[in-house]
C-alpha cells in the first residue's frame, strides 16, 4: 500500500454489543411505559386506555424483534466487509422515531379532546 490507509477492519469489540443492549432497553422501556399508560390513564380515558397500551406494547414488542434483526445483520455486514457501506439503512431508527412522533401527537388529542369535553 502506497501513502494510503489500509480498509478498515472490524473490530467486534463491544460497541455493536452496546448498541444491542440500548436498542433492547429502549424495547423495553416502551413496553414498560405503555403498561403504566394503561394503569394512570384507565381512569380518564376508560377503555381507550387499554387500547393505548396494547398499541404501545405492539410497537415495543415491534421494536425488540427489529432492532435485534437489524442488530444481527450489522454484525454481519461488518463480519464480512468491515465497513457499513452495503449495510442495513436507517429504517428501523426512522419508523421509530415516527412511531414515538405518531404516539405523542395521539396522546395529546386525546387529552384535549377530553379535556374539551370537561370544560363544555
Amino acid at each position: 500500500m502506497s501513502g494510503g490507509a489500509g480498509p478498515r477492519v472490524f473490530d467486534p469489540g463491544l460497541q455493536p454489543e452496546r448498541t444491542a443492549l440500548a436498542w433492547r432497553r429502549t424495547a423495553l422501556g416502551v413496553l414498560v411505559g405503555s403498561l403504566v399508560l394503561a394503569r394512570l390513564l384507565a381512569p380518564v380515558l376508560g377503555g381507550a386506555a387499554l387500547a393505548v397500551a396494547l398499541a404501545g406494547a405492539a410497537a415495543g414488542t415491534w421494536l425488540l424483534v427489529a432492532s435485534g434483526r437489524r442488530s444481527a445483520r450489522v454484525v454481519r455486514v461488518l463480519l464480512r466487509d468491515g465497513d457499513l457501506r452495503a449495510g442495513p439503512g436507517a429504517g428501523v431508527p426512522a419508523a421509530a422515531a415516527a412511531l414515538t412522533a405518531l404516539v405523542g401527537v395521539l396522546g395529546l388529542v386525546l387529552l384535549l379532546t377530553r379535556a374539551a369535553s370537561v370544560v363544555s
